[in-house]
């Protein structure tokens, strides 16, 4: 089959790989009918996040047709077509049962890369370094998705893929985040990063009682899109002296209830505290480029609540005596697709969510490279390439 595969820092090549095995009993093949980028791979793509082998497949966020299904596989059978979460999931362990889906016990396979730098590991997730179990990614005409059952959830009649695709990772994970803000109806949620997953987040806020929603951002196509698909007010952080200071007087000298960052290690930002973050970032001194986050802990009124979503690695200048002092709750986690799919899907069809318009540009599988290239350098206002083979 053919795939898209990493072979270096910014070196993606497609390639014809062997196909896809059922290797457990468990198992179910798909014949992926679209995926999409994601910012998270950013991160590998340009070196900043190790345990990348040439020739790994990348890709996490899909969706397919069953073609065949292990003997011990109930809830889904070929022909069926289904949207599957980012990260692999065995349904037994007591972080699945209490809905910590991401923190599966039982399938990464690699658990020794992430103990030294977590202390425990996470899940696994495709296509995504072998610190998190070296599985195949979805970038390609087949994938292995381990425990079936768990991880494929029926689409509903009558939706259009790109209606559902982003169910896969951006629309859970900012669902995800807007839920970590215990929203109050009326509640103001400040969010930076108007990519997919800030996009979403923006869009679930309103949709659990929000009172008003501000989008944090320097690019003028996704602020308008902020405004335009989810109703966000917004601010150009490079056109502000200071974001902290717009917050505060946007809300009455207050802050924001809830702050969520979409962004993670490698934001954009101005002033020296960027340039020392890009300047330690080239030197390998620390891996996070940290500026959006410490807006985002700066600018939360006290006692409100900070939800990181973005992906972080090891970063210094961390605030921490701001959260800990205006008595901030922290919550932040990869995200638990398995717990929000059913009530997203319902969301879609009942029309209270079409996160369709986050696929701005489409390419054929084969020129997935292309499509990677326009995602991150963001030619054409490209919010998410989507690809078809």
């Amino acid at each position: 089959m053919r795939a898209l595969c990493w072979n270096g820092v910014n070196d993606l090549r497609v390639e014809t790989v062997p196909d896809p095995e059922i290797v457990n009993p468990h198992d179910a093949l798909l014949r992926v009918t679209m995926s999409t980028t994601c910012g998270s791979d950013l991160h590998f793509i340009d070196g900043y996040l190790p345990t990348m082998k040439a020739g790994d497949i990348i890709g996490h966020e899909f969706m397919g047709e069953v073609v065949e299904v292990g003997r011990d596989v109930k809830k889904v059978k070929k022909g069926d077509r289904v949207v599957v979460p980012s990260f692999i999931v065995c349904g037994n362990c007591w972080y699945c049962d209490h809905e910590l889906w991401s923190l599966c016990d039982n399938t990464n396979p690699k658990p020794e890369y992430q103990q030294v730098a977590f202390g425990y590991p996470t899940a696994g997730i495709y296509g995504y370094t072998h610190a998190f179990g070296g599985y195949a990614g979805a970038h390609a005409q087949f994938v292995r998705v381990p425990h079936a059952d768990n991880d494929c959830f029926l689409v509903p009649p009558g939706l259009r893929d790109e209606k559902v695709i982003f169910l896969s990772d951006a629309a859970p994970t900012g669902y995800m985040g807007a839920d970590f803000c215990g929203i109050q109806p009326g509640d103001t949620i400040a969010v930076w990063g108007a990519g997919g997953v800030g996009l979403m987040a923006m869009r679930s806020a309103w949709l659990m009682g929000a009172g008003r929603v501000i989008a944090v951002d320097r690019f003028p196509e996704r602020l308008a899109m902020a405004e335009r698909f989810t109703g966000a007010e917004t601010v150009d952080y490079s056109q502000v002296e200071s974001v902290v200071d717009v917050l505060r007087e946007m809300t009455g000298g207050r802050g924001p209830d809830a702050c969520i960052d979409a962004v993670g290690m490698e934001a954009h930002g101005t002033g020296p505290g960027y340039a020392y973050d890009r300047a330690k970032q080239a030197l390998h001194l620390h891996s996070d480029r940290g500026q959006a986050l410490r807006e985002a802990i700066l600018a939360c009124r006290k006692g409100g609540t900070l939800s990181v979503l973005g992906v972080y690695g090891l970063m210094d200048k961390f605030p921490f005596g701001a959260i800990m002092n205006k008595g901030l709750t922290l919550r932040t986690a990869q995200q638990h697709g398995q717990k929000y799919m059913h009530r997203l899907l319902d969301h879609v069809v009942k029309g209270e969510l079409d996160p369709s318009f986050l696929a701005t540009h489409h390419f054929s599988l084969e020129d997935a490279p292309r499509g990677y290239e326009f995602f991150k350098q963001k030619k054409d206002g490209c919010v998410r390439a989507v690809f078809t083979s």
